[in-house]
């Protein structure tokens, strides 16, 4: 094998492999959360990161990244953290809309 090796070493129970591949057989796991489990299965395989991020089609940087968090947190560190910003006033899918935003251009 080429390159170097990495001090990162993705390990992980039985439960917790349980787990994700639980959130892979799953129709309703978001996709972006699905990606990141099946990322940390392959490398705690042993497969190399670089290969991980060929067939995951993410970047090596994002691997990397959610790696570290799983290391850290466990299955709980794939899940996407809080956005900073405001918060809608309204969410987009609501049937109480009021005055003009309700309105919708015809044709």
């Amino acid at each position: 094998m080429r390159g170097r090796k990495s001090a990162l070493i993705v390990r992980m129970d039985d439960e917790t492999r349980e787990t994700l591949l639980g959130w892979l057989r799953c129709q309703k796991t978001p996709v972006g959360l699905a990606k990141r489990a099946w990322a940390m299965l392959l490398l705690s395989d042993g497969q190399t990161f670089s290969a991980v991020c060929r067939q995951v089609d993410m970047g090596e940087r994002h691997v990397r990244k959610w790696a570290q968090r799983f290391v850290r947190h466990g299955a709980a560190g794939l899940y996407d953290q809080p956005r900073p910003g405001r918060r809608p006033v309204f969410s987009p899918r609501s049937r109480h809309l009021f005055g003009q935003d309700g309105l919708r251009a015809a044709g």
